[in-house]
């Protein structure tokens, strides 16, 4: 018998640094079940992921999310999460929502961004299924695709359209609330995981945001340390 384990994959970003930190503590404090935590850091993967970086893309993972599968040698199932995220609820839920009927699981928006530019000026590019592919539960065996030469040359639209997979089919619907997208959704208290799609709180320009209270309870709760006590 072996402990189940969530694999948890954060795409990490030197620009907000601060934003995997967080997330992985929001993960860990309403976790009722054991996670391993992989950060995507681009110089961890200069060996395998040797793609130019797009003058599109708004975050250094953008592409090498995709890697997951194979970091994660075609077994079992991992999670990858955007790093501007703050978990809200225990990943244990989202955990027992695999579906081994589905080669990929995700929330599927349907939207049309509400603004053209977001965190540092990035264009917010318009594609369907966007943001699919910021929250998504990987059946690891199932997509064998996701080769590392595949990852480094297909085109950014076959790679977060699912084009890899055989047909929309073995895609699997997770619930709105494990990616609920701040500024574009409503205020929801029941989001089990909220998604700052445009800018995370740490950027000036969006410290304001829905959840972002939260977050900023979560950051100082990650810089906890109990000190000895003063000597009486």
């Amino acid at each position: 018998m072996t402990a189940e384990i969530a694999r948890v994959f954060i795409g990490f970003d030197s620009k907000e640094v601060v934003a995997y930190h967080v997330l992985a503590q929001s993960i860990i404090e309403h976790a009722t079940m054991p996670v391993m935590f992989s950060p995507i850091v681009l110089p961890h993967l200069e060996q395998t992921f040797t793609r130019e970086r797009n003058a599109l893309q708004s975050t250094e993972f953008s592409f090498s999310r995709f890697l997951v599968p194979y970091l994660s040698n075609y077994e079992g199932w991992s999670l990858f999460m955007d790093c501007d995220m703050l978990m809200r609820a225990d990943i244990a839920e989202l955990w027992a929502l695999r579906d081994e009927n589905a080669a990929v699981m995700c929330v599927k928006h349907d939207y049309q961004p509400k603004v053209e530019t977001k965190f540092l000026g990035q264009v917010q590019t318009k594609y369907e299924k966007k943001n699919w592919s910021s929250v998504m539960l990987f059946n690891n065996a199932r997509c064998r695709a996701l080769t590392p030469d595949f990852v480094n040359t297909a085109s950014g639209l076959e790679l977060h359209q699912f084009k890899w997979l055989e047909s929309d089919s073995e895609i699997g619907e997770l619930p709105a609330r494990w990616n609920w997208l701040v500024n574009e959704y409503e205020h929801d208290p029941a989001a089990k995981n909220v998604h700052f799609t445009d800018g995370g709180p740490y950027f000036d320009e969006y410290r304001d945001d829905d959840y972002a209270e939260e977050w900023f309870a979560m950051r100082e709760r990650t810089l906890h340390v109990t000190q000895r006590a003063p000597k009486a």
